[in-house]
């Protein structure tokens, strides 16, 4: 059973673990347990991992880190004493633990629970939610707080099965293998593949990188703090405030050539060209440069990527034709290769078929995403009531740090549980007509943004539409989730006496 050391949501007499079930305990899952904790409301955390940390904790390939400014890149309210600029995946990892530890969130979490399915009662107007172990638990509220890299993506290509050396992914990552002195075959060129190279070109006897569409690569201010640095970052509050608004506007700013007029960055592909001139073979550089449009696909930064490619044991080719039991095919010509690692991405836009969640009706998400995914704020979606979604459907960043967009989910969700609870309802939903309303807004936005200018990239769907970014600064989502609204919900009350129950609660608060 789930704690219940806040105040309880609703009529808690039909044997429910806990009044709140988030799913997934990484930032996202992090952040609405604690706002939740702020709110008096008690949860329950399910993490199909054995640790906090979501895709901190997975991906642990050679030179994982962020490629946001560390003081960007945590909680608003939980400051850090971060050891350089841009924080490498063990430290992150770290302070993720330092957070979970300082706000007790072991206590609530259950680990190696993979959520297998979820489904909405609506008699009951509960959830339930069934783990891959078949353990079942019950609730008034689900919140999905499942990331969005999360789910590997492999390419499918022909004799992708056949190869009979070592294949493995980036977010998958076998660190029994030894990779010394092997021939090495990297497929992809996105962002884990820019800090992989330069790991692998270390160790590799030859390292083949397979390369379909070049990515724009701007240099990394990277550096480590000095120790004077540090201590006055933590020891004065406003000095530290002071930094994190700097890195915030500066990084805001640049906000202006993806939603507003893709022309200015223009700037930017001056800088990255410049930059390519690390590159000494003209061949090597010029298929090392994009044909498209700076931020149309993500931008990388790297002061290591690019001046790999000068080293004698890394070669560029073009993209994979196929895979044979020993080598992998471009353009015709067979390469052998020892071992070969995919640094393919995710699964983004799909999210929704690799889950079971059923609203009402048994309405499956899958189908009721069939043609791109939406939600309200990309928070909520109709026939899918007490559910809310973490980095939803648009409110991914192409420039900004997501823990922004989490923060100001979490903050709107729990505005939403606390309203419902002093309202006595049993279940809260959003009206399909405000969806509907700012979904095309979203859209229309969208429509005006470098990731429309034609590029094919992970950020679209299968039908070419983007429902992954937000197609604005972020203080305008800020600004919108500020204050709940309660307008655009419908909201349900329970029997007669789980309303006095309700009552009898909020006597006690």
């Amino acid at each position: 059973m789930g704690s219940l050391s806040g105040q309880a949501l609703g009529n808690v007499s039909v044997g429910m673990d806990a009044s709140v079930i988030i799913v997934g305990a990484g930032f996202s899952g992090m952040a609405m347990a604690i706002e939740l904790q702020k709110a008096g409301i008690d949860f329950l955390i399910l993490e199909k991992g054995n640790e906090f940390g979501g895709t901190w904790r997975d991906n642990v390939y050679p030179g994982a880190a962020c490629d946001v400014p560390s003081h960007m890149y945590c909680f608003s309210f939980e400051p850090y004493r971060w050891s350089r600029s841009y924080a490498m995946q063990p430290e992150i990892l770290d302070y993720q633990k330092h957070v979970a530890k300082k706000y007790n969130l072991y206590r609530d979490t259950r680990f190696n629970a993979g959520v297998q399915s979820s489904e909405y009662h609506e008699a009951e107007n509960s959830w339930s939610v069934t783990t891959t172990t078949g353990q079942v638990y019950r609730a008034r509220v689900v919140v999905s707080a499942r990331g969005a890299i999360h789910i590997p993506t492999y390419p499918n290509l022909p004799g992708l099965h056949d190869f009979k050396g070592i294949k493995m992914h980036s977010a998958e990552w076998d660190h029994s293998v030894d990779l010394k002195g092997k021939r090495i075959a990297l497929v992809g060129t996105g962002a884990s593949a820019i800090q992989v190279v330069p790991e692998l070109a270390k160790v590799a006897g030859q390292l083949t990188v397979f390369q379909r569409t070049p990515a724009w690569v701007l240099p990394k201010l990277d550096y480590a703090y000095k120790e004077k640095t540090l201590d006055k970052l933590e020891q004065k509050p406003l000095s530290r405030w002071l930094y994190r608004k700097q890195i915030y506007w500066t990084l805001e700013a640049s906000a202006a050539g993806f939603v507003i007029d893709p022309r200015v960055m223009k700037v930017g592909q001056l800088m990255a060209y410049k930059h390519l001139r690390v590159v000494k073979n003209k061949q090597t550089r010029a298929a090392l440069t994009p044909n498209y449009t700076m931020g149309c696909k993500r931008i990388l930064m790297s002061n290591s990527y690019l001046q790999a490619f000068n080293l004698p044991q890394v070669k560029l080719v073009g993209a994979v034709d196929a895979i044979t039991e020993n080598s992998v095919v471009s353009a015709g010509q067979a390469h052998e290769v020892d071992v070969i690692i995919f640094c393919t991405g995710f699964d983004i836009t799909g999210d929704a078929a690799q889950f079971a969640m059923k609203g009402k009706n048994g309405l499956s998400i899958s189908e009721h995403w069939a043609q791109g995914m939406h939600a309200y704020l990309g928070i909520t979606t109709h026939n899918f009531p007490n559910a809310y979604f973490m980095a939803g459907p648009n409110t991914g960043l192409g420039h900004n740090s997501i823990i922004l967009m989490i923060e100001a989910q979490a903050r709107y969700i729990g505005q939403a549980l606390t309203y419902m609870k002093k309202q006595g309802y049993q279940s809260l939903e959003v009206k399909a007509d405000d969806e509907n309303r700012f979904t095309d807004e979203v859209h229309a936005q969208m429509s005006k943004s470098v990731w429309s200018s034609g590029c094919a990239s992970w950020y679209l769907d299968a039908s070419g539409k983007n429902t992954t970014l937000w197609p604005s600064f972020t203080f305008n989502y800020i600004l919108k989730t500020r204050k709940f609204n309660p307008d655009v919900y419908d909201g349900q009350g329970g029997t007669p006496e789980s309303k006095n129950i309700v009552k009898r609660l909020l006597a006690r608060i």
